[in-house]
């Protein structure tokens, strides 16, 4: 059986505490995104293999589907 893999998450700007829920694409990981209030570029934090994982409510759905990331991953 298969688990449910949740494709929304809320990122969470961490310089402005800005919150926007956002459909996560399940072919790739998002290695950038732009906070649209303060326009800061966020990264992923070092280990991390998205943005999703890292500002994210809901980690991204290779994370969710197989608990790790490699290089198959992204």
């Amino acid at each position: 059986m298969s688990k449910e893999i949740i494709l929304e998450s809320t990122l969470t700007c961490p310089e402005c505490g800005h919150k926007k829920n956002e459909t996560m694409p399940t072919d790739a990981c998002s290695w950038f995104y732009k906070c649209e209030k303060c326009e800061v570029l966020l990264k992923p934090k070092e280990g991390d293999c998205c943005v999703y994982c890292s500002y994210g409510s809901v980690p991204c759905p290779p994370i969710q589907e197989s608990g790790t990331c490699g290089t198959d991953c992204c």
